[in-house]
């Protein structure tokens, strides 16, 4: 019959530095290296360097040189560290001493049976009960006095594990879990000259820790794409180191690959990184990237085709004067980039030559964006451009099929400058449209956006005119 030893091991530290995979998701998952010393038998093992936020089902503990063989009888983890509230809990219908210290500096200890502690799990708070001399108090009458702690208490959350191992075994065991609490994004700060269309762009990653816990010297990788949380997610995911990206990123030391369907970037250094820590790293600067300021007139972005004839005419309507800024740039190796950039926040500065100080000139976000793809960033709307749009003239002859609508378009410059700006018009009354009559060519960009382009000189105004020909 084989005989039963029972021990018991507190892992509070670790061999190794841990390593965390940070997702766009408020996840992220943690691999902890820790050092088990079995005996032959059963072992209670705890771990209390885990999260707050731990999901308690994804835990897996290994011996990821499958060498030493062990079984798991249980599995646990325990978020209730020890407090006030948890302790009245453990004493209620017993006497405790209450202490109260007085600004004059007098103490004064009363003995006080604990009635109902006001602790419920959850962290759901009730008066406490208080019995001192025959009569009840619906508050402590000081502070509670305990004795030392009991074997069950816990300091920190824990995770604990009933091991069953053949023979004594000392090894270096895998943790690994799924945790909320982390998140990560990216921003850009885009600096341009007070001239010129050549810019500076640098990229930033921003580490938020709210998991309750604090890691030291962690080796972080950061997964970037909408990763679906709701399927279960196998223990190593990301366990492949990154080969170094060639160009700029790797002159900044963020290593980057192509992981799965989504990418991957491994910071060079660990990171310390506190509870309720946020933290920012450079990933990417590319001191020249050509990227173009457009200004484009697009008043009836609101309309669109939705798959049927719409006659409505419209009659009243104000459009828009506003012209907007768009920077557009690519994302390729040729224009000092052509990385993966992922979903963040651009901020867009000018300097100013007379002092040298950059000017704050607007922002907006980027969704992921793969090598080689054009960027168009709205950042606001020009001030001294100026847009108008009418409906001149609409027909409709339901019984012959068609109808008409022209429209006038008028284009201001009140800059000092020399100003292209682009007007984008919407067929959208019928998917079956002709443009008639235009004062000037226009480019189809879809089969329901077509654009006028044109140049200003200071101070002049222009007017497109055209008449879109619907048939059904």
């Amino acid at each position: 019959m084989k005989t039963l030893l029972f021990s018991t091991a507190l892992i509070a530290s670790v061999s190794a530095e841990p390593a965390i995979t940070i997702y766009n998701q408020n996840l992220a998952v943690v691999r902890e290296t820790i050092p088990l010393d079995l005996k032959a038998g059963e072992n209670t093992i705890n771990f209390n360097k885990a999260t707050a936020l731990v999901l308690p089902d994804s835990v897996v503990l290994r011996d990821p040189a499958a060498k030493h063989e062990f079984s798991i009888l249980e599995q646990s983890y325990r978020n209730d560290p020890v407090s006030q509230g948890l302790l009245l809990s453990q004493f209620e219908g017993q006497t405790l001493e209450f202490r109260t210290v007085y600004p004059d500096g007098k103490v004064e200890t009363v003995p006080g049976k604990v009635i109902r502690s006001g602790y419920l799990p959850g962290g759901e708070l009730q008066d406490p009960i208080i019995e001192v001399d025959g009569k009840l108090r619906f508050s402590l009458p000081g502070q509670p006095q305990f004795p030392a702690l009991g074997d069950d208490s816990i300091l920190k959350p824990t995770l604990g594990w009933r091991l069953d191992a053949e023979a004594p075994a000392k090894f270096d065991a895998q943790l690994s879990y799924l945790t909320s609490g982390f998140s990560w994004s990216a921003s850009y700060n885009l600096v341009a000259p007070e001239k010129g269309d050549t810019v500076t762009l640098a990229g930033w990653i921003t580490v938020v820790n709210n998991s309750g816990t604090a890691f030291d010297k962690a080796k972080v990788k950061l997964v970037a794409g909408d990763v679906n949380v709701v399927q279960p997610m196998s223990d190593g995911v990301t366990s492949s180191m990154a080969a170094p990206l060639a160009g700029r990123m790797e002159k900044a030391k963020v290593q980057e690959k192509a992981f799965d369907d989504f990418h991957l970037y491994s910071l060079p250094r660990t990171l310390t990184i506190r509870d309720k820590e946020t933290k920012q790293i450079e990933f990417l600067r590319s001191p020249e990237v050509k990227a173009i300021k457009r200004y484009v007139y697009d008043p009836a972005s609101r309309y669109r085709f939705y798959g049927g004839v719409n006659s409505n005419s419209l009659e009243g309507t104000e459009f828009s004067k506003d012209i907007s800024i768009n920077w557009e740039f690519k994302n390729s190796e040729e224009n000092g980039l052509g990385v993966p950039l992922p979903a963040g926040r651009v901020r867009f500065y000018r300097t100013d030559d007379k002092d040298g100080n950059l000017e704050f000139i607007g922002e907006n976000n980027i969704d992921h964006t793969p090598q080689n793809e054009e960027l168009s960033i709205y950042t606001g709307n020009a001030f001294d451009l100026v847009g108008g749009r009418k409906i001149t003239n609409f027909q409709v002859k339901e019984r012959e099929h068609w109808m008409k609508e022209t429209i006038e378009i008028t284009l201001k410059n009140r800059s000092k400058e020399p100003k292209e700006i682009t007007a984008r018009e919407h067929l959208w009354r019928w998917s079956n449209w002709k443009i008639e009559g235009a004062s000037m060519e226009s480019v189809k960009k879809d089969s329901h956006t077509v654009e006028f382009s044109t140049k200003l000189a200071p101070d002049e105004v222009k007017t497109i005119t055209y008449t879109a020909h619907y048939t059904w």
